[in-house]
């Protein structure tokens, strides 16, 4: 039987890093690409607001080609599905059937990507999907890697720029997964079983930006549907 020729969704965080590391262990799957959608305007990685010269030392440590999306800074939900739709025909067209995220529990965000998937003939697959968050970020941890936490929700900035470790989940809210799931925190994973060495950094300034909340909440982009604008809190994370 034929592995499955697939496409990653990288966004470069734990969860991405945690979802492929299981992935690589599967002799079933066949991972033709990294993909990741980038703010073309800023040249950061779409929301984590990560440098892209960082996302490229991720891949060539991991091993597997990186595709970019380049997509403006605050796509409207129409003009990111022609964009993303365009780009999953061409995967189809190179024999990818495939397409993996690290979603953990998001039923509208995974049902959205599903209907879009299915749209060109491709498949998803969610390696963490329905795991608790809690044993997920004990897991990622106990494997041995690092991530920093590279935006957060306003009422999280004590955090950003921050390693993530036992001390600071346990000091979360209660409120907060401990995985970031409902957009409270992003991450940027620099060291684990799947690079063949740590990607060092350092942290730079810490940036407040606010943004209009997305009208359709069932896309990429979840937020507060109550609020007009929500703010996140931003370390620039440099190469070292």
């Amino acid at each position: 039987m034929s592995s499955k020729k697939c496409i990653f969704n990288w966004s470069g965080g734990k969860d991405s890093a945690l979802a492929l590391y299981h992935c690589l262990k599967d002799p079933d799957i066949d991972i033709q690409y990294l993909v990741t959608t980038v703010n073309d305007a800023a040249d950061r990685i779409s929301m984590h607001g990560v440098r892209t010269e960082l996302l490229i030392q991720q891949a060539a440590g991991i091993g597997i080609p990186l595709y970019q999306i380049r997509l403006p800074e605050m796509p409207g939900m129409k003009e990111y599905d022609e964009t993303m739709h365009k780009h999953l025909s061409h995967f189809k067209s190179e024999g990818i059937t495939h397409s993996i995220f690290g979603d953990i529990f998001l039923e509208d965000l995974k049902n959205y990507r599903d209907t879009r998937l299915a749209e060109v003939g491709l498949t998803g697959i969610y390696p963490l999907w329905k795991r608790n968050s809690h044993e997920l970020i004990h897991e990622f941890l106990s494997l041995g890697f690092g991530t920093v936490i590279a935006c957060t929700q306003e009422r999280l900035k004590g955090i950003v720029g921050m390693e993530m470790d036992e001390e600071l989940i346990g000091n979360l809210p209660n409120d907060v997964d401990v995985c970031g799931e409902n957009g409270e925190f992003h991450t940027f994973t620099f060291k684990g079983p799947i690079f063949k060495k740590p990607i060092p950094y350092k942290t730079g300034e810490k940036v407040f930006k606010e943004y209009k909340t997305p009208e359709n909440t069932n896309g990429p982009c979840v937020n507060d549907a109550t609020k007009k604008t929500s703010g996140f809190w931003y370390c620039d994370l440099l190469p070292a």
